[in-house]
């Protein structure tokens, strides 16, 4: 990669490092019901990994 990255890229990117993220703790009992046990990645829509699948930012 380069050294210097532009801002609109590194904006880009940003956006695109928040999809990386499972879903709050606090969304499982608010979908699935209180007392459900389920792991927090399977409410996440977009789940991706920078070795995985690549993006066109």
């Amino acid at each position: 990669m380069t050294r210097y990255i532009h801002p609109a890229k590194k904006r880009r990117l940003g956006k695109l490092g928040k999809r990386t993220k499972w879903a709050p703790f606090w969304i499982i009992p608010k979908i699935a019901g209180i007392g459900k046990k389920i792991h927090p990645s399977r409410f996440s829509a977009g789940k991706r990994n920078w070795r995985r699948s690549k993006t066109k930012a």
